[in-house]
């Protein structure tokens, strides 16, 4: 019955995923013509957790009529054994009366047991489900060996001038979020219209994602991450917002290594728009008051306004409560990318971690997003991850990165003539 919960469990989960998945894409799933496909395969998932169900139910439904039969049978040889001894004189009626009830008080409770015993083997084997997730290594924000160090202020020592420097970090995902991602892949494989997914699925544990990589920051400068994709750009930030730790190298923020510092008190100190934009169910307030709680309702009103969103605030009653629905869906990518950005800077950090925080924007509104940027920036740090290069021309300093390494690093024009892939990007989006 255990072993049963358990599969049935996974199954329900796979569904409920499944399910999940298909409804925040569905524009996507319609465009493509794929409804057939991916119904087939929410159906097939469905069918497969139905199946698990009745494998439940065929081993709980077979432990009840077992242990009656059980204690019927052992009646019948109290009876029968019982009547043949008084035959004999062996043992007197009275004897065998008070075996039988005694029987009968023991039975009882037996048959609870075994009913208790079914439901318990389900209990542990949906026990077992969760006990995966709380076996998980849970991340601590006060997990620095000393967590009475304070993080630095931007106000720095001219002898540690790096707001961040990089020091021949290296980088390979853990080995429990290999083996996630190697479990996704299998899933990803067990259904058709999956299938071409699971072949993007990087399954090496290996290899390092980033080889050695050294640069510097400086306080108040405006660095530019580019490259081609999976270079290992995104993952410098995070490793600068601690999501993962570096495997080998050193990262500093303003001469102090991030690792000896509290990661909730660091990430205090940045701004970050991550590269997908992600919108929480709710209103535009509760989205901009996620990472400043106090703000008022006038500071997000400017906020909204300095990423052209005035007009959804204008447009509804409600102003800055507008709801925006499961996963951002009455927002546009554009609108949704840009409410991202106002969050980030309505919370003024003295570090700004952008990655790739205009793909999704037209041509104007991505000149007002840099204009909003640049406002707000001045006298920040502000880190950039941009596949155009148009919107990091204009930076103190580019860092090339390819392959896990920094092949390259300067002002635009220097670039050009040093770094021969840099030259290609350039050339491919027509900017020499």
């Amino acid at each position: 019955i255990r072993s049963a919960t358990s599969r049935q469990q996974e199954r329900v989960g796979a569904l409920a995923s499944g399910v999940e998945r298909v409804i925040g894409s569905i524009r996507t799933v319609r465009a493509a013509g794929a409804t057939a496909r991916e119904q087939k395969a929410v159906t097939a998932t469905a069918h497969s957790a139905y199946l698990a169900g009745l494998d439940v139910a065929r081993a709980s439904a077979f432990v009840v009529p077992v242990a009656g039969l059980a204690m019927n049978v052992s009646l019948l040889v109290v009876l029968g054994v019982g009547g043949l001894r008084v035959a004999t004189g062996a043992v007197s009626v009275a004897s065998l009366v008070t075996f039988a009830m005694f029987l009968f008080l023991m039975i009882m409770p037996l048959g609870s047991a075994f009913g208790a015993l079914s439901s318990v083997g389900q209990a542990l084997g949906a026990l077992g489900r969760i006990q995966e997730v709380l076996d998980l290594p849970e991340e601590d924000a006060h997990d620095a060996p000393d967590t009475t160090q304070s993080v630095p202020s931007e106000e720095h020592d001219v002898t540690t001038p790096a707001a961040i420097s990089f020091d021949e970090v290296r980088f390979r995902y853990p080995q429990n979020v290999v083996e996630a991602r190697q479990k996704a892949a299998a899933e990803l494989q067990s259904t058709a219209a999956d299938a071409h997914l699971a072949q993007d699925v990087d399954l090496a544990a290996d290899d390092d994602v980033l080889r050695g990589v050294s640069f510097d920051v400086e306080a108040g400068s405006r660095i530019a991450l580019v490259g081609p994709s999976g270079a290992g750009k995104s993952t410098v930030l995070s490793l600068i917002e601690r999501f993962y730790d570096a495997t080998g190298g050193t990262i500093r923020l303003h001469g102090n290594d991030i690792q000896s510092l509290p990661r909730e008190a660091l990430r205090a100190r940045f701004g970050y728009v991550e590269q997908d934009a992600p919108t929480l169910a709710g209103s535009l307030a509760d989205n901009l008051r996620l990472a400043s709680a106090e703000a008022s309702d006038d500071e997000c009103d400017r906020a909204l306004r300095s990423v052209n969103l005035g007009h959804i605030i204008d447009r509804d009653p409600r102003g800055i409560d507008t709801p925006v629905g499961e996963d951002g869906v009455m927002l546009s990518g554009g609108e949704r990318q840009r409410l991202a950005i106002a969050r980030a800077l309505l919370s003024a950090p003295p570090i700004l971690l952008l990655d790739e925080s205009t793909s999704s924007l037209d041509g104007l509104n991505e000149q007002r997003m840099r204009e909003a940027i640049d406002a707000v920036a001045e006298g920040r740090t502000l880190i950039v991850v941009a596949h155009r290069l148009s919107t990091v021309i204009d930076s103190d300093k580019i860092i090339v990165l390819d392959r896990g390494r920094v092949i390259g690093q300067g002002t635009h024009a220097e670039l050009v003539e040093s770094t021969p892939l840099y030259r290609e990007l350039a050339q491919h989006q027509l900017l020499v």
